[in-house]
């Protein structure tokens, strides 16, 4: 048994400990290029979310990690088989009730980990605010926290599928990287499309990229630089840097002023 996990745990264990720091990893059911599973976002957030707890916890926080939620939002991805959507709001509902219960049970920090790009939770954290007692904080694992280190281990770390997700994987779930029968990787390039506006192009503009248009089978970036060494580099620096944050929020005091 894993004491920061709470799908491990038992009642006579989760009745006598003093929870003070909730880790939520939100993943995603989608296709990732032809080469990683439906589950990456997934198995990436109980990936990253079991070792940076477990590395709090044996630093003394009284941290738990709920079971991942294995959906997101894929209105992008309507068009590629299987991509299992969930909206925004109904993601919204599901994390304010959730809430609701660590509140009940007297845990007040919750950090989100969100492990996948179409999901944005900023809103909700806007939303809740002074509505619950419980401070939330997100992190995007693939944005800020990760970034530099990314630009560091990669010539092109990729958007989607490409070289980031693609080390990950074959660290810590490689078992289920599609390969021939010579062991190579099956894969496409992950080339990706040009919209017909220049400013959407510059990045000056934004849009919901209709995923069917914008790749030839859903990967956006190259995966074939990847290796598992740059997947175990980059887990280290993230398991580092938010077990560090968890250590700090476990012995935070909830004050008038916190989190200042």
């Amino acid at each position: 048994m894993r004491p920061w996990i709470l799908a491990e745990t038992n009642y006579g264990h989760v009745r006598d400990c003093d929870y003070s720091v909730a880790v939520l990893p939100m993943g995603a059911t989608e296709p990732h290029n032809l080469h990683l599973p439906y589950g990456t976002d997934s198995f990436e957030a109980e990936a990253i979310a079991s070792r940076v707890c477990e590395a709090a916890w044996h630093r003394g926080a009284k941290v738990v990690m709920l079971p991942v939620i294995p959906y997101g939002t894929e209105t992008n991805q309507a068009q590629c088989r299987l991509s299992m959507n969930v909206n925004p709001s109904t993601l919204g509902l599901m994390i304010r009730d959730l809430v609701e219960s660590l509140e009940g049970h007297g845990v007040r920090r919750l950090m989100i980990l969100n492990s996948h790009g179409g999901n944005d939770f900023k809103p909700l954290l806007r939303e809740l605010m002074g509505k619950t007692r419980v401070q939330l904080f997100l992190c995007d694992w693939f944005r800020g926290l990760s970034s530099d280190v990314q630009k560091q281990l990669f010539k092109d770390p990729g958007d989607h599928a490409g070289a980031t997700e693609t080390a990950l994987a074959m660290a810590y779930f490689g078992d289920l990287i599609a390969r021939d029968s010579e062991g190579r990787m099956i894969a496409d390039e992950g080339a990706t499309a040009s919209t017909r506006f220049d400013a959407v192009n510059r990045g000056w503009v934004s849009i919901t990229r209709p995923w069917h248009l914008l790749t030839t089978n859903t990967g956006a970036g190259n995966p074939f630089e990847a290796t598992a060494e740059q997947g175990h580099a980059l887990m280290k620096t993230i398991v580092d840097r938010l077990s560090d944050f968890l250590v700090q929020l476990a012995e935070s005091d909830l004050d008038s002023r916190f989190p200042f």
